[in-house]
């Protein structure tokens, strides 16, 4: 009998084997035609996210900058004011430093790591997103000269847009332009203090100096927001053509309250949130957006997933407010609200907020979702809209869906997202990368030579500016890859920001596929 189990062993590993080789090889068919369908690696359009902001930069590159059509640039920004302001990030397309979206990229990158930094580890692409955060805090530093005084503008868009140079050749103004106790800003302050208290959360355990240093200068900027009201399009009318706060700085002082105390657990931040709510109108605000101007759907959002905490049972009733207008996005984001305060879609599928650069609110309403969903999972309930209950597997299916929607899966066959897949913009609106790259043509290129010899030129760009999302499609799924359109074209950093987030997710999404197929297959084994 023994003789007659060991002599059967080879036929129980043979019989392993086969059935081994033969869901291996239904999986490589499922992953091919999936891939025929619109099956996306989303590994590669995170690693590609991350390298776009290294494109963004501004100031001395690093020895190890991957981007390298890219040079020095910007480096006497701050001179003319006696203040060092060299360094952070080109919010877009031309070269001035708009503080307010760039708080709102570093906010939404330290986001990202918070909720996904072991995704982010498990790729390697971990160091590459908190060197992004850290080009971005290091400049907000430097920016912040004393506690009542925040740096929120080098350049300004009128002459800049005037010329189409590469950042290295910049010939136009540099000026600096600031917030202080005469010329309030509470909504870039508040932001700002958002983006450093998130980024000390991020760093607390590999960086703590530098975490306590983000620590203190957000606390000194909120305190400084809070108490100097009003808004920074007011003080600095420089600002008003580009980046108007036209939701006003109470979403930003909340906001600012909300991450402070993240980073802290202070109560006297959760008091805010909660003593605040109603007067700077974190209860009264039902959104349909979420963006570098309007904060208010994250703060309810963000405040809403304290109520399952048991030392916020003092504040359920306010939370259960914030709750109440986070599930009106969301529901609104999903096409299960009433009243016509759906957020619009394509034909596609896609949502559409506004005909300009409308991915930034894709991207943002996607990692809501995402976020939200893993939030709902962990506490096991539901979404409940006035048009039906939703999962959280059917939340964060409908975020993929607007992903892969980005990444080719779309009527033009085309990723939104640049250098990813067979076919993207290759026009996009991007003075540096639209010119030939200072590495390769050291020669200067003047103000309106830009414009002269590469703006209208039908060629692609002669550099890619990998993992760009650029504006997208109209709302009839339609995209004109011309340079001269900006507003489909044109690429902003908070449209990347969000994304590194969901692509972790949904990275973390197709392993637990693999693990539950690698269990279904020992299931199979076994009978």
């Amino acid at each position: 009998m023994t003789v007659m189990d060991h002599r059967h062993k080879p036929c129980h590993f043979l019989l392993l084997l086969l059935v081994l080789i033969t869901v291996f090889s239904a999986v490589l068919a499922g992953v091919s035609s999936e891939t025929e369908v619109g099956g996306f690696d989303y590994g590669e359009a995170l690693s590609k996210s991350l390298l776009y902001f290294e494109a963004q930069r501004s100031g001395r590159l690093p020895y190890n900058q991957r981007v390298t059509w890219r040079d020095h640039s910007g480096l006497t920004d701050g001179l003319e004011q006696g203040v060092d302001l060299v360094g952070g990030y080109h919010d877009a397309g031309d070269h001035v430093k708009f503080g307010l979206p760039m708080a709102f990229t570093v906010t939404m990158l330290s986001w990202s790591v918070i909720e996904y930094g072991d995704t982010l580890a498990s790729t390697g692409e971990l160091s590459h997103a908190l060197e992004a955060i850290k080009w971005g805090t290091d400049y907000f530093i430097k920016a912040h000269t004393s506690p009542h005084v925040l740096w929120a503008e080098v350049g300004d868009g009128d002459t800049d847009h005037y010329c189409w140079q590469r950042p290295e050749d910049m010939t136009t103004s540099r000026r600096a332009f600031k917030i202080d106790e005469n010329n309030p800003g509470s909504d870039i302050a508040g932001e700002t203090a958002a983006a450093m208290a998130a980024a000390s959360i991020v760093f607390r355990s590999t960086n703590p100096h530098y975490s306590h240093l983000l620590l203190h200068h957000a606390q000194q900027l909120f305190e400084f927001g809070d108490k100097y009201r009003g808004k920074y399009d007011e003080s600095l009318k420089v600002v008003k053509s580009y980046y108007a706060s036209v939701s006003g700085y109470m979403d930003e002082l909340l906001w600012g309250a909300t991450w402070l105390y993240r980073a802290t657990d202070n109560e006297h931040y959760m008091s805010y949130v909660v003593d605040m709510a109603d007067q700077l109108g974190g209860l009264s605000w039902a959104m349909s957006e979420f963006s570098w101007d309007v904060k208010f759907a994250g703060v309810q959002l963000l405040a809403s997933m304290l109520l399952k905490e048991e030392k916020h049972k003092q504040h359920s009733r306010v939370l259960q407010q914030y709750k109440s207008k986070a599930d009106h996005y969301l529901c609104s984001i999903l096409n299960k609200n009433i009243n016509g305060t759906n957020v619009q879609r394509t034909p596609a599928g896609l949502l559409y907020v506004r005909q300009w650069n409308n991915m930034q609110y894709v991207s943002t309403a996607s990692f809501l979702l995402t976020v939200y969903s893993d939030h709902l999972r962990k506490s096991d309930t539901d979404l409940e809209c006035h048009e039906g209950t939703v999962t959280p597997d059917e939340m964060l299916g409908f975020a993929k869906s607007q992903i892969d929607y980005i990444l080719g899966s779309n009527p033009m066959e085309t990723s939104y997202l640049v250098g990813y897949g067979p076919k993207y913009p290759i026009r996009v609106h991007h003075r540096g990368a639209s010119i030939a790259s200072f590495k390769e043509h050291k020669g200067f290129i003047g103000c309106t030579q830009g414009y002269d010899n590469w703006y209208g030129r039908s060629e692609p760009n002669p550099s890619v500016l990998v993992g760009a999302l650029v504006g997208g499609p109209d709302d009839q799924d339609e995209f004109d890859d011309r340079r001269d359109n900006y507003v489909q074209t044109e690429a902003c950093t908070y449209n990347t920001a969000p994304l590194v987030g969901v692509f972790a997710r949904l990275i973390e999404l197709e392993e637990q596929k693999l693990e539950e197929e690698d269990v279904s297959l020992v299931a199979t084994y076994k009978r």
